[in-house]
């Protein structure tokens, strides 16, 4: 039987070149993504085109990858955490 509290996101980290880390809600970074991916919809990666909206795509990029190339040389990371009392 699979684990369900393995596919549990509470929070992720997003590691961003020159800034200190950040922690972020699901919706926090899907909202942070959308932004981003409003500036690259002239150079969307062949995954990304297929969809129609600019929500979908971030919605996509949030939970199949763990990177994305903002330009040549620098790219956002994002990682699931678990935050425990």
């Amino acid at each position: 039987m699979v684990d369900a509290v393995m596919y549990q996101e509470d929070m992720f980290v997003l590691l961003e070149p020159g800034l200190a880390e950040e922690f972020l809600t699901p919706d926090e970074l899907l909202a942070r993504l959308e932004t981003l991916l409003q500036g690259c919809q002239e150079n969307l990666p062949r995954d990304l085109q297929r969809f129609s909206t600019i929500a979908e795509q971030a919605k996509h990029l949030r939970d199949t990858s763990c990177e994305f190339e903002v330009e040549p040389g620098r790219s956002l990371q994002w990682y699931v955490v678990r935050l425990e009392k």
